[in-house]
């Protein structure tokens, strides 16, 4: 204990002291060949690019200190997340404790919403129990604490995968500190329930709903559904849509993605087409994600085919594919052999500046070689290396056997 301790007050006092140092001159770690003094977005962007490629966590922690990041913008919650996820991969836990203590203490930074995001981000890190000391210090910190809080803390729980904890929390900390629910805290709990394999909970939680007149909405059901599939309890799906009809809900897109994207997972994807063109006939417009998730599904099963019609029909009703549906039927393009399809996939995508990871482009370039494709491998690789100059080493080899005579 008191060598565990020793180390805490020894990274502490580290740490204070590179924020004193650091502070004054971010530039120097952000960017170090400039002088020009950075806004608060660059500074971000900066400490984005950094910690993509940085494997020390002290530095990581540095980078973080110099940026001043706070909650406040998307872009900043991204760098804490990446800063977190790396930091954990690393199992610098001592580190990430001293970096988000240190943050609770800086005076623009005293609000719920830095709590709440600090809980979060503890959760991410799967020290829940951190999480949970950060929630009940609040108010002694000068923090007011409101449903807000309580919402990061039971998503945390999730995010950490203790879901049993979310039980725990729900029935005692509403009363402990007089917080009353509201939609998000129901939908969370329901979310847990679903993840630990007891949809069957959720019934209980909507009539807790009702009595305290807060009215489900569509990520409601939507839990609910993506729980009774995960379980394969289709009666209960058939429930839970006559539920809505109680609640004067009709089925919108946000369902028929869910029960898309959960049939998918089942191997059902015939039946999830089959929502596809009942939704079609509704005259509801699907989306990216309605497509991505039946192709996903129908290559995961093998049928090529019905996902290229899929991919085919996505135009006839004005609906462009994102970078997964492109990766996705790339990959399994490849897997199958489908490699002149894949090409042409592969150049669409391509032409949008969105180019699958080495491993798939290197398959489609020896499946294109495979079937005597050898001018169309070296034009891709060419193009791969034109979008992106600073990997081109990584294609030195393939480069080298593309150049050989063939047999």
């Amino acid at each position: 204990m008191q060598k565990s301790m020793a180390i805490f007050t020894r990274i502490r006092s580290r740490s204070l002291l590179q924020l004193r140092n650091y502070s004054s001159s971010p530039s120097s770690i952000l960017s170090p060949d400039s002088k020009t003094i950075l806004t608060s977005k660059q500074k971000t962007r900066a400490a984005l690019y950094l910690l993509k490629s940085e494997k020390n966590p002290e530095k990581i922690i540095d980078i973080c200190r110099a940026a001043s990041i706070t909650p406040e913008t998307h872009l900043d919650r991204a760098c804490f997340s990446l800063a977190v996820n790396k930091l954990s991969g690393l199992n610098y836990f001592e580190g990430i404790r001293v970096f988000i203590e240190e943050l609770k203490k800086r005076p623009d930074l005293q609000n719920e919403r830095f709590f709440s995001h600090a809980i979060v981000l503890y959760g991410q890190a799967g020290m829940l129990q951190n999480a949970i000391d950060t929630f009940e210090q609040m108010e002694q910190l000068g923090v007011h604490r409101t449903v807000k809080s309580l919402n990061s803390l039971l998503l945390s729980c999730i995010i950490a995968k203790k879901c049993n904890e979310v039980k725990r929390i729900f029935t005692e900390f509403p009363k402990t500190y007089n917080i009353q629910p509201n939609i998000i805290t129901y939908n969370t709990v329901i979310k847990a329930f679903t993840e630990v394999g007891e949809s069957n909970s959720s019934y209980s939680i909507v009539a807790e709903m009702g009595r305290n007149n807060c009215k489900p909405n569509a990520t409601t059901f939507c839990h609910m559904i993506t729980g009774f599939y995960k379980e394969q309890k289709t009666e209960d799906v058939g429930k839970v849509l006559e539920l809505m009809k109680e609640h004067g809900m009709k089925p919108g897109l946000s369902m028929y993605n869910t029960r898309i994207q959960s049939l998918c997972k089942l191997g059902r994807s015939f039946e999830a087409k089959a929502l596809l063109d009942g939704l079609l006939e509704r005259r509801i417009n699907p989306n990216s994600n309605t497509y991505t998730n039946l192709i996903h599904g129908f290559c995961r099963e093998g049928k090529l085919e019905d996902a290229k019609q899929l991919y085919k029909g996505m135009n006839n009703h004005g609906v462009k594919p994102d970078t997964e549906c492109y990766f996705t039927l790339i990959h399994f393009l490849c897997q199958g052999g489908d490699y002149e399809t894949a090409l042409q996939i592969a150049k669409e995508c391509m032409e949008k500046n969105w180019v699958p990871n080495f491993t798939t482009m290197k398959s489609l370039v020896e499946g294109l070689v495979s079937i005597s494709k050898v001018e169309e491998a070296k034009e891709l690789v060419a193009l791969i290396k034109e979008k992106f100059p600073k990997h081109s080493d990584m294609w030195k080899d393939t480069e080298e056997k593309l150049s050989q005579p063939a047999d």
